[in-house]
């Protein structure tokens, strides 16, 4: 088993790492998540799960052991893969994410592409407790609830809108709420117009 790979960051995408170790490339799927935490570094240490299948051997990286812990976790709930696992650690951080499974926000979870209503309300059943016993939700006060850095009613109409418009989800969501932490203040139309500017 591979517990995380520690080398030189040969090639980077928002969706792929690919880290040279001993003379070996090792191609790993990453979130929009570890992509932000190692975008400009030369040298990087990433946590790896595996997934052996019949068809192929694929390896997941993740920036931190609770990143990959979070994920784990959500790949044990019916109806959620490895790859649906990943698009939620790239929609929200994993503090975000143990926030709305301890409040049992199912609205927000729901919101997240690929999870669906049923989906959402199975993963605060079954990750609730486990969360809290695992030590993933540490940065949770003990109520369950974390105060809100964005405006989450501007923040979800903005996201909205640019999903409309034809962006993907997870990447617009990271930019809307990049511009939120900046501005709170700053009303629906020119959250959207700044992130049409930022988004790639």
């Amino acid at each position: 088993m591979i517990e995380y790979i520690k080398g030189e960051l040969a090639e980077l995408t928002p969706a792929m790492a690919t880290v040279e170790a001993a003379g070996v490339g090792y191609g790993l799927n990453i979130s929009l998540n570890t992509y932000t935490a190692i975008q400009n570094k030369k040298e990087v240490k990433l946590y790896v799960f595996e997934s052996i299948r019949e068809d192929a051997h694929v390896l997941y990286g993740f920036v931190s052991k609770k990143e990959r812990e979070m994920f784990e976790l959500l790949i044990t709930v019916s109806g959620v893969g490895t790859n649906t696992a990943r698009m939620m650690l790239s929609s929200m951080s994993v503090s975000e994410l143990c926030s709305a499974i301890s409040r049992g926000d199912e609205r927000l979870i729901k919101g997240i592409k690929g999870i669906g209503k049923m989906t959402a309300q199975r993963i605060i059943v079954d990750l609730r407790d486990k969360i809290v016993a695992l030590g993933i939700a540490d940065e949770i006060p003990a109520g369950g609830t974390m105060s809100a850095p964005v405006n989450n009613a501007v923040r979800d109409e903005a996201v909205s809108a640019l999903t409309m418009l034809g962006f993907s989800p997870a990447p617009t969501q990271k930019v809307v709420v990049a511009i939120l932490t900046e501005q709170p203040d700053l009303p629906v139309e020119q959250v959207v117009k700044l992130a049409l500017k930022q988004i790639k």
